[in-house]
């Protein structure tokens, strides 16, 4: 099963849409569940990523594989990110990704991940990364059964 936690609701239309066309797509090879919480909105980045860990916790199980999208994370291509998806998999029924609200993510978070992912330094507005990852996700299990989606 693939979870994925965000921050935030998708306010445009055609996000909502790509992002239901990839649930269709990944139903065929897994369960995904996508769970919004509200963003925290102060001037105050630290008290709003405090505010949106609280919220993303209640969803962490506590046999989830925890991955966390960070800048900071490590870069992989798509064959070495399906590789990873598959290997995850081999001892957890779980895969968590973790999309955090503007402020990024609270460091208590960030320890407990299991990897910290990043597909760029760019920074992506985060109803366009939620596209972006599930396109990845899709992409990843085309090539792990050896599908002719990936080039």
């Amino acid at each position: 099963m693939i979870k994925i936690i965000c921050v935030g609701k998708v306010k445009e239309s055609f996000y909502r849409e790509a992002i239901q066309e990839y649930q269709k797509r990944l139903s065929k090879y897994t369960k995904l569940e996508i769970i919004e919480v509200p963003d925290s909105t102060t001037n105050r980045p630290e008290e709003n990523r405090q505010k949106e860990r609280e919220l993303i916790q209640k969803y962490i199980g506590a046999r989830d594989y925890i991955v966390t999208l960070e800048i900071e994370g490590k870069q992989m291509s798509s064959e070495t990110f399906s590789q990873k998806i598959e290997s995850i998999y081999q001892t957890n029924s779980t895969i968590t990704f973790i999309i955090g609200g503007s402020d990024g993510i609270a460091d208590q978070l960030k320890q407990k991940s299991h990897f910290a992912l990043s597909f760029s330094k760019m920074t992506f507005p985060h109803q366009l990364f939620r596209v972006i990852l599930l396109e990845q996700i899709y992409r990843a299990y085309k090539i792990q059964n050896h599908e002719t989606y990936h080039k």
